[in-house]
């Protein structure tokens, strides 16, 4: 249910400021992620908190909540409640990588350079794992907004974060993905992309920009930019590992459209979007 396995370019071309942003919120991230899923003193049975781990705790680009995280600091500066809630954005990540490398999904034995949940703690774990990192994503959620006092803001933004993982997104875009042959047109394809991984990009900004109070119009806003961003980094994902085959060259083509769609969504909100600018603009270089 997740991107393709390399998640290179939202990174590889970001320099400057936007580069230092972007590791200095990761770096948040991880001690934010380690410290609440610290290994149990009471024991694990069946090993589940320690599969958990293993993946939420492995080397990423956490591409999802940085553009929580950019979305929120549209609005303002960043508090814990807002930081715990782009977290619940890449628990939901997480769990849809390891159900994507089951062997009844795309059957992948090796994601990140090691080997995949379920080939460490086999299959049976590696599921209960993925459900248990689900649920916990709107346990933050739910947390997060009693912590903050906005009670509103954070059932908004875990609607949008069901809706992006759910049937109405990425589980849907799974769904077609397996139930049906190839996409034979670009049309095709990119509605493949905008419900299979386009889905929880879009959620992502929601879930930043509601959680931190912003206006329906910059809600609206960088939904729009979610979704163009999402489709393109799909393309751009492909194009670096070569699976675009016949649609390779409109795709290069609709990836240059899809960020310029990106960068127009987010234009108005002037230096508030600069992260998300940059974050765009990087898929192309």
């Amino acid at each position: 249910m997740a991107a393709g396995k390399i998640e290179a370019a939202g990174k590889a071309e970001l320099s400057g400021s936007s580069a230092a942003w972007a590791e200095a919120r990761r770096a948040e991230l991880a001690a934010l992620l380690e410290a609440r899923m610290a290994a149990p003193t009471d024991g694990d049975p069946g090993r589940l908190v320690e599969a958990m781990r293993y993946s939420l705790l492995a080397p990423g680009k956490r591409i999802r909540p940085l553009l929580a995280l950019a979305a929120a600091e549209t609005v303002g500066p960043l508090d814990d409640d807002v930081r715990l809630a782009a977290a619940a954005v890449e628990l939901i990540h997480c769990y849809s990588l390891i159900h994507d490398d089951l062997p009844a999904m795309d059957d992948d034995d090796f994601r990140r350079g090691r080997p995949s949940n379920h080939k460490v703690f086999g299959e049976a774990t590696a599921i209960l794992a993925g459900d248990a990192l689900l649920t916990l994503a709107f346990d933050w959620i739910a947390e997060a907004g009693a912590h903050a006092g906005q009670a509103d803001r954070y059932l908004r933004a875990a609607r949008a974060l069901a809706h992006g993982a759910g049937a109405r997104g990425m589980v849907r875009g799974q769904a077609r993905d397996l139930g049906a042959p190839p996409p034979t047109t670009l049309d095709a394809l990119e509605l493949l992309h905008a419900e299979k991984t386009a889905a929880l990009f879009r959620a992502a900004l929601e879930v930043g920009a509601l959680a931190a109070g912003a206006p329906p119009a910059t809600v609206a806003a960088l939904a729009r930019y979610g979704t163009a961003y999402g489709i393109a980094f799909q393309h751009a994902d492909d194009r670096d590992d070569a699976e675009h085959g016949d649609h390779a060259a409109a795709a290069r083509g609709r990836l240059q459209t899809l960020v310029g769609e990106a960068v127009a969504a987010v234009a108005p909100l002037g230096a508030a979007g600069e992260r998300l600018l940059g974050l765009a603009r990087a898929l192309v270089r």
